[in-house]
């Protein structure tokens, strides 16, 4: 049964509507290409959803707007001098250990750290980093209950302000260490989920978000890119996929019908994947919606770890009984 969420109809339309974005995202495509940028984009190129991330930047409350104004000035400093005095890294563990306290001091909820991959990067990107630094930071559920409201769209800026923090601190910190770092903290300029994923911090849900242990999908990314020697973590398997396939929450849930219950061909991966054009419209209209992260069982507080450990269990005793069977 659907929760009590503001109405699809929406106020607004296009006069004359874009080309899909399922077609632009690559829906159905079985050849492995990279992503292309369809909104909230960089600036550097004019996007075929454009006009309408403009409208959603014209209708956002003060607050968000001026919180993302606030946020975008951080980011002046994402990129710096580097010292030159390069300070020599004779562990790749303690310098790996060394990175991952300083993110935790500065305000990061978990870490992780992946070589640079070209799946994180749009078409036409060009990134010459080696690592990436991937932080997570959790949004306060106190005020996500409030999804579709301006109170949970400036909660969310709020965690992308703090996020951008720690990342450019972390980004600073490496530069004196005499090492090429920059942080990056929105989507526009490179794909955080599958630097994300390939750390080590979590999978992909039906939602289309990454779900981790410790805040579900609650809490915003940021990656520091960078050439600092540094260990890789390795994916994880925390049983998503055991749980979103017969969970229906986010799918029941969404007004607009966006997600569907069955994984789609998406550049050549068969994945989860939202409908961009049923949902992007409706979040323009509800600032930033977020109800599939709302309503998402593992976004429960503190409840993670615990349903990811009886999901592996449960599955384990399914593939014994099976192994069991067929001897």
């Amino acid at each position: 049964m659907k929760k009590d969420f503001p109405s699809s109809e929406l106020p607004f339309a296009y006069r004359h509507q874009p080309l899909s974005g399922n077609i632009i995202n690559g829906l159905g495509e079985t050849e492995k290409i990279a992503a292309t940028q369809i909104f909230h984009g960089s600036g550097a190129r004019e996007l075929e959803w454009g006009k309408l991330e403009l409208f959603f930047g014209l209708i956002n409350p003060f607050k968000v707007s001026w919180l993302n104004l606030v946020n975008r000035w951080m980011l002046r400093n994402a990129d710096g001098v580097i010292s030159k005095n390069k300070r020599n890294v004779e562990s790749l563990s303690d310098m790996t250990s060394e990175i991952k306290e300083l993110a935790m001091k500065f305000g990061a909820g978990s870490v992780g750290i992946s070589p640079m991959i070209k799946q994180a990067l749009y078409k036409h990107g060009e990134i010459n980093y080696t690592n990436a630094i991937v932080i997570l930071y959790p949004m306060d559920g106190n005020e996500m209950k409030y999804v579709t409201t301006n109170r949970a769209g400036a909660e969310t800026m709020r965690a992308y302000m703090e996020i951008t923090k720690a990342a450019i601190t972390i980004s600073e910190e490496i530069r004196a260490m005499g090492w090429r770092a920059r942080a990056y903290c929105e989507g526009a300029d490179i794909l955080h989920i599958p630097l994300a994923i390939n750390a080590g911090l979590g999978e992909l849900g039906k939602h289309g978000s990454l779900i981790c242990r410790e805040f579900g999908s609650s809490m915003r990314i940021a990656t520091v890119l960078t050439d600092l020697p540094l260990n890789h973590d390795k994916p994880i398997d925390i049983a998503v996929d055991d749980l979103c396939i017969g969970c229906r929450r986010c799918t029941i849930d969404c007004p607009v019908d966006a997600i569907s219950d069955d994984k789609q061909m998406v550049r050549g991966e068969e994945k989860w994947y939202v409908d961009f054009d049923k949902c992007v419209p409706y979040f323009t209209e509800t600032a930033g919606c977020g109800i599939c992260i709302e309503v998402c069982p593992w976004s429960k507080p503190d409840r993670g770890f615990s349903l990811s450990e009886k999901l592996l269990e449960k599955r384990a005793k399914k593939l014994n009984k099976e192994k069991f069977i067929n001897i």
